[in-house]
């Protein structure tokens, strides 16, 4: 995102006191006519002050037709009022995001809690629907060049109708696992801003890839695991010591995702981004929380195990 801010006025330039063409220069007697003594442009007509017998040259600059002039206390007001902020220019804030993030997320609540009210337990087929549209939603809001805030909120719908509705099973197997993943997400999001904003955290382009190249590794192997459970096969990627494991690194790798959001809304927020880049902010915040929440239901319910 390029940088929007203005462009400082230069002082001195092109002055009278800075004698550039003929300007502050010491002027001799003029002669008959309105001409200099010794001047190259003696009778030169047009060597003469072409303003000298103008009777608007002395006068103020010149208001709107019909306006009366500013006064001096008008003046001085309109020099001591406050430059224009980030909302009068159109640029996002901090608020923005924040007020963008709790729509996303309050639109994804109410669709979890519809999907955990009336949708059936033992029906997964609207769940895993409303899942493979919201991915294919996501991927088209990431690839999109610019922001569209009625897909952000649908692919909020679509996410959180699928989040409701395998909540309810998990809560149906392990009574109050709902609440124990919220809080859990909430204490990791609280650490991450805290760890961030202290210093703790430096978002570094080595720290972004190493973070980025275990990301990676890790969705390659849950996508092996997702096909060998297919298969049949079962890696125990999801259960015992190594199922907690794996558990521990999908959400650490989900406060990685936070670090990298942050720093993003920081570097846009001192660019002067524009104010709809704030829907971007809040689906990529979205996108994190989602993850640390589902991966916050699989380990509390491993470490629960048959209780």
């Amino acid at each position: 995102m390029r940088s929007s801010n203005p462009v400082f006025s230069r002082e001195g330039s092109f002055t009278r006191d800075s004698g550039y063409a003929g300007f502050g220069t010491t002027q001799q007697a003029p002669q008959a006519g309105g001409q200099h003594a010794g001047s190259p442009y003696a009778g030169n007509p047009y060597a003469n002050n072409p303003y000298g017998n103008n009777p608007y040259a002395q006068q103020q600059p010149q208001q709107a037709y019909g306006q009366p002039p500013l006064t001096d206390d008008q003046l001085a007001q309109m020099y001591q009022a406050p430059s224009a902020g980030p909302l009068a220019t159109g640029r996002m804030t901090l608020d923005d995001v924040v007020a963008r993030t709790a729509m996303t997320l309050l639109t994804l609540v109410a669709a979890g809690a519809v999907a955990w009210f009336v949708l059936p337990t033992a029906n997964y087929g609207f769940a895993i629907a409303a899942a493979f549209a919201a991915f294919v939603v996501g991927m088209v809001i990431t690839f999109r060049r610019s922001v569209s805030p009625p897909l952000i909120l649908a692919y909020a719908g679509l996410e959180g109708f699928f989040l409701g509705a395998i909540t309810k099973v998990f809560n149906t197997v392990w009574p109050g696992i709902a609440i124990q993943a919220v809080l859990g997400t909430a204490v990791v999001f609280a650490a991450m801003l805290v760890a961030y904003k202290s210093g703790r955290i430096r978002v570094t382009p080595r720290y972004t890839r190493i973070g980025l190249t275990i990301a990676m590794a890790f969705v390659g192997l849950l996508l092996i695991n997702m096909i060998a459970s297919f298969l049949g096969a079962d890696m125990g990627l999801r259960s015992g010591p190594l199922g907690i494991a794996v558990g521990l690194i999908g959400i650490a790798l989900g406060a990685f995702f936070l670090s990298l959001d942050f720093a993003e809304i920081e570097e846009a927020i001192r660019r002067g981004a524009p104010q709809q880049e704030a829907w971007r902010a809040a689906f990529g915040l979205t996108l994190s929380l989602v993850w640390i929440y589902i991966e916050m239901l699989r380990l509390i319910a491993i470490l629960r195990g048959d209780d």
